[in-house]
């Protein structure tokens, strides 16, 4: 009876030291990612500030082609907004919440499963004859110390993602700039 107790004190103790960490652990993450793409802002814009056009090139729709999509009547201005449901991928909301046509798209993603939500912002800039296209997801994690222990894997969890959507915009806008 002796051990079991020490087993339970000990597991009391690691789980208040774990919470006890989290509270200073960063209360906000940032992932960011870039690429440089040859072609005219405009035609990497065409794909970038139209919901509609994410799922050419965006990592989580290949991950599940079962997902299901609905958008706003417009998809390409300030308030248009995508949702999905896919049982890998989970469920969201991306609204548009700035458009400035051809160098800034932010935007808000809302995760209603996990009563979270972050800001994105995709830009792009002139670089070389092409565009540098820069893009950044950030959030705060608030004061869960389950959410503050995520944060500290965040980046290595969408930074790929990041990186495979922007090599296949890359791709796609290269080989027509349209």
């Amino acid at each position: 009876m002796k051990t079991l107790l020490r087993i339970l004190a000990g597991l009391v103790a690691l789980i208040l030291l774990l919470v006890g960490v989290a509270f200073f652990l960063p209360s906000t993450y940032r992932v960011e990612r870039s690429t440089v793409i040859q072609a005219p802002p405009e035609a990497v814009f065409s794909r970038v500030g139209d919901l509609r056009r994410w799922k050419e090139w965006g990592a989580w729709h290949e991950r599940d082609p079962a997902m299901k999509l609905t958008y706003s009547e417009q998809s390409n201005a300030v308030g248009s907004w995508s949702a999905w449901e896919s049982a890998s991928q989970g469920n969201g909301r991306m609204t548009i919440t700035r458009l400035e046509a051809p160098g800034r798209l932010v935007y808000k993603l809302e995760f209603p499963d996990m009563g979270t939500s972050s800001e994105g912002t995709m830009t792009l800039v002139p670089a070389g004859g092409g565009v540098k296209v820069i893009w950044v997801d950030q959030g705060n994690l608030g004061l869960s110390p389950l959410f503050r222990w995520f944060g500290l894997f965040i980046d290595r969890m969408i930074g790929p993602d990041f990186e495979q959507g922007l090599a296949k915009l890359k791709r796609l806008a290269e080989a027509s700039p349209k």
